[in-house]
């Protein structure tokens, strides 16, 4: 039996400066914190071939000093003043964010817009920072054990350049930019009317419109950066590839599938998929693997929501001599039952009291709350539709979630990596 469940609606306020930058405003006093997020749309997908790593770049140069502030003195300014802070790069986005107490809301409204005004970007920030990536990717991607699987099954899934090529880019690129190339992505791209500016917590609506009428109001508004093209032809790009990974203790594998785009009812049914074969202990592969045959060191899983083609991964690293192949039947024999039969009515009331856990979670926290309703400004050009995101997900019906996986898992349009330890391909 589904569960009916409601929410009060956020008080959600959307509206324009007139340089373009969309301000959604999302008041909730029950904590005397504020979060303050900007989301610029800029992330791997706006990249193009010999220039790539540049979104990621800019997240890191965006740290390095602007008119009014000097080199690492946003962080500093933020931690004095007992606020947390990050930045991110996807292949959707990038975007920078605190959390500050109530009364710090000028210092962290100031701090964005100098930097979204005046950033410094020069010779000497682009060559640390340039190395600064590398760095980056020497410890999190080239010399981590399975570091760099994530990347190629992008590129063995979508054919579009646009999508398979990986966020942290390519350092021969970045070696090649120029400080004039980077001046011009930060122009293009960094500009108020291709971002969006959201508060979350406590403060009051008239001060806060005022502070950042006065912060960002004369900052500049450009010409539109160029329309992408994200589409996919529906068959994956390269079904099967083996690497040897220099520092992987055991073997492992990958398995991706292309998928529609967020937000359609392929895209929610599929989710509801992932959650159902990978995510948590209850999940269907968890029980079979980790705790039934107990076959594997880790399973992974997760759905890669983005505006264009999306895609599914499904992983495992076994156990010492365990045979993956047999690994992988247990995986695919878990989806033919879903294409098949689709979910349980049981599996159907655990999937929507994790779905309601999910939101009521997110609810609770004024970060959480300021990304999520970013995203649907910035991807949907609709901060409300968070109010609707957990009905429409809970409309999703077994048939649909049934069909969805027959579409597109039960396949063979799908990529395999193999991962092999390195030792063991040397003679």
């Amino acid at each position: 039996m589904s569960l009916t469940f409601t929410l009060p609606p956020l008080d959600v306020e959307e509206y324009t400066l007139e340089n373009g930058l969309r301000v959604v405003l999302n008041r909730d006093p029950a904590v005397p914190v504020v979060a303050v997020a900007v989301y610029y749309d800029v992330g791997s997908r706006n990249e193009r071939e010999g220039r790539t790593g540049f979104a990621h770049l800019f997240e890191h140069m965006m740290f390095q000093g602007s008119e009014n502030v000097p080199k690492a003195g946003h962080f500093q300014y933020i931690m004095k003043a007992g606020g947390t802070m990050n930045g991110t790069t996807s292949s959707e986005r990038t975007n920078y964010y605190e959390t500050m107490p109530a009364n710090q809301l000028p210092l962290a409204l100031w701090l964005e817009a100098d930097r979204m005004r005046s950033l410094a970007v020069t010779q000497e920030n682009l060559d640390n920072q340039r190395e600064a990536v590398k760095e980056e990717k020497r410890l999190r991607y080239d010399n981590q054990p399975y570091g760099q699987i994530f990347d190629i099954i992008s590129s063995m899934i979508y054919k579009n350049f646009s999508n398979s090529h990986s966020t942290i880019g390519s350092m021969e690129d970045l070696d090649d930019a120029t400080v004039e190339d980077v001046q011009e992505f930060f122009r293009m791209y960094y500009a108020p009317n291709n971002a969006v500016l959201t508060l979350s917590g406590s403060f009051d609506p008239d001060v806060a419109k005022e502070l950042i009428e006065t912060h960002f109001g004369d900052i500049p508004r450009q010409a539109a950066p160029p329309v992408i093209d994200v589409s996919e032809p529906p068959e994956v790009a390269d079904d099967y590839r083996e690497w040897h990974d220099p520092h992987a203790p055991l073997p492992a594998f990958l398995l991706g599938w292309k998928i529609p785009a967020r937000r359609t009812p392929e895209f929610n049914a599929l989710y509801l998929v992932g959650k159902l074969l990978y995510d948590g202990d209850s999940s269907r592969l968890y029980q079979k693997l980790v705790k039934g045959e107990e076959s594997v060191v880790q399973l992974f899983g997760f759905t890669d929501e983005r505006r264009g083609p999306s895609s599914i991964y499904i992983g495992a690293i076994p156990k010492p001599d365990r045979d993956l192949s047999k690994i992988r039947a247990t995986i695919m024999t878990e989806i033919e039952n879903i294409a098949a039969h689709g979910p349980t009515a049981e599996e159907m009331q655990k999937l929507h009291n994790q779905l309601i856990n999910d939101t009521v979670r997110m609810r609770q926290s004024s970060m959480a709350r300021a990304q999520n309703i970013a995203e649907y400004a910035l991807y949907d050009g609709d901060a409300t539709l968070i109010n609707s995101e957990l009905e429409e997900l809970m409309a999703i019906r077994p048939d649909q979630i049934r069909k969805a996986a027959s579409d597109f898992l039960d396949t063979p349009n799908r990529s395999l990596l193999d991962v092999v330890p390195a030792a063991a391909g040397e003679e």
